[in-house]
């Protein structure tokens, strides 16, 4: 039923959106549903705070007093940030917005009632994108907009409502980044690439950091992976950064409308030359960096202490964002990042003596050989690193490969993604590798899969000039022996061909014919 709303609402936004560019057009999107969420959600608290305080065995009971008093006492803002609902003044609400929606001037509305939300609630300050006043939709498209997202029901319950918006934003982001493209891929990573991420790390305790966390989908992600495994949001503390100002703002949305608390810096900034996290040792880092950036290097860097295993080259950051999440990381911690795939096998200024250096310091944990085309903006091959300060005993000098090139399936023309059976295999394997048993799982034991995985001491690798590619390490798969004698299968398989063929030279002969009834001999 979800998904036919989502798509649904989709299909409506997207015709609304006339010749206006995606990139431009997500931005009034999702800040409308952004503010309808906040606005519900408020309503919802409000309702139950009157019916509370009317209540004489509720604790909240405020007397026999007039209707005028108990809406003033249902006024205090206490009773919403008790529990994480941001205040909407009156002039800010939904319905207030949408009974002017057909108004000439409603951007200019909106953007006044962003303001004054900002206002009420230091949270959000800087984050809300007013940019209604000048949008350049067509005359009614935007009161159109917001008769949209009026049919976006959140339901009573808040922790439903929340769910539910989280669902259609998450929904919005993916399709956004699609209808971008290239650019779109900037901000949005695919939700099985982070699934993989999460499922493989399991952060389900202490501080959880994305120095790259464009629409802050890893968090998203993780806050799942911690409720689904029982575990209380509350139990992390996630840090994030960001450089694209606007995509600052659709984390900062996307994190806020989960009641996920959240620190991205007091600013956008990049990650490089304004750390805004510079003191933080992270138990787990989830991130995928923009790939082979060429243009990241300042004067400023130049023997930072971030780089403790070669100075990264000044025309390509992969080996940056590989140092700072070492860097970033606890003594116990461990991150999980997507990278091209040229990051496991360059040799070229300097990136093959610092994948020496981590490799010999045993701090690569996992490498895993990703499928084509699982993201919106680049064809370039991908993999994911794992990097831990300290592995379990028995597999310090070991690195697990797994190559899944092989699995995943199209879900469109242009895209792939991996079934959620699929990264349960990955994880799995990984789990029983480090010999540990999730909560409520059973994990085998750890065995290497010809094609799959395998478990390798550092002596191979260093034997393979520390190129870190799976196919390279873990073999082929096994062929099931059909016990057909070789000359049998050979007869047959002749047979068949020698049958194709002529069936070819029918179909030439006819193709022939066609052309020539259409006067186009050859």
């Amino acid at each position: 039923m979800l998904d036919d709303i989502k798509k649904t609402l989709w299909a409506t936004a997207d015709k609304l959106r006339a010749n206006m560019d995606a990139a431009e057009y997500k931005h009034l999107v999702l800040g409308l549903i952004f503010v309808k969420y906040i606005s519900d959600t408020f309503a919802a608290r409000r309702a139950e705070v009157v019916a509370r305080l009317a209540d004489p065995n509720d604790e909240y009971f405020y007397g026999d007093v007039s209707l005028e008093d108990l809406a003033a006492e249902a006024d205090d803002r206490d009773y919403y940030t008790a529990v994480n609902v941001f205040w909407v003044p009156e002039a800010a609400r939904w319905e207030s917005l949408r009974g002017q929606a057909k108004r000439p001037e409603i951007g200019k509305l909106i953007d006044e009632a962003l303001s004054l939300i900002e206002a009420e609630n230091p949270k959000l300050k800087g984050i809300l994108d007013k940019r209604y006043a000048r949008a350049q939709l067509p005359d009614g498209k935007m009161g159109e907009l917001v008769d949209l997202v009026s049919t976006i029901g959140f339901g009573e319950n808040p922790s439903s409502a929340r769910d539910v918006l989280g669902q259609v934003y998450e929904y919005f982001l993916g399709m956004f980044a699609s209808a971008e493209g290239k650019r779109g891929g900037q901000f949005y990573t695919p939700a099985s690439i982070v699934k993989t991420l999460v499922a493989v790390l399991a952060p389900h305790h202490g501080q959880v950091y994305d120095p790259c966390c464009g629409s802050g989908g890893m968090f998203v992600q993780s806050e799942r992976f911690i409720e689904a495994h029982g575990g209380k949001l509350g139990d992390v503390s996630i840090y994030g950064q960001e450089a694209n100002p606007t995509t600052w703002r659709l984390a900062a949305m996307n994190l806020a409308i989960r009641g996920i608390d959240f620190n991205l810096g007091r600013e956008p900034g990049d990650t490089f030359t304004r750390n805004q996290h510079p003191d933080l040792r992270a138990d787990f880092i989830l991130a995928n960096p923009p790939f082979n950036i060429s243009d990241w290097w300042h004067g400023s860097l130049e023997g930072d202490p971030r780089w403790q295993y070669g100075d990264p080259p000044q025309g390509n950051a992969n080996y940056a964002w590989l140092q700072h999440m070492l860097h970033h990381l606890k003594p116990t911690g461990r991150a999980g990042i997507v990278l091209a795939n040229g990051s496991m096998s360059s040799s070229q200024n300097n990136e093959g003596v610092i994948r020496a250096a981590m490799v010999d310091a045993d701090v690569v944990e996992v490498m895993v050989a990703l499928p084509g085309q699982l993201f919106f903006n680049t064809q370039i091959p991908a993999c994911l690193w794992f990097l831990a300060k300290s592995k379990p005993g028995a597999r310090k000098g070991q690195v697990l490969f797994i190559d899944a090139r092989k699995l995943g399936r199209m879900i469109s023309r242009v895209q792939c993604e991996f079934a959620d059976e699929e990264i349960e295999r990955i994880a799995a394997t990984v789990a029983a590798w480090r010999g540990e048993v999730p909560t409520g799982e059973v994990v085998g034991e750890y065995g290497d899969v010809p094609g799959f995985c395998r478990s390798v001491p550092l002596a191979e690798i260093a034997q393979h000039g520390h190129v870190l590619t799976p196919g390279r390490y873990v073999g082929v798969e096994e062929v099931e022996n059909d016990d057909e004698a070789f000359a049998d299968k050979m007869t047959r398989l002749t047979e068949r061909l020698g049958e194709q063929m002529a069936k070819g030279v029918e179909l030439d002969a006819l193709i022939r014919a066609k052309l020539g009834g259409l006067g186009y001999e050859f």
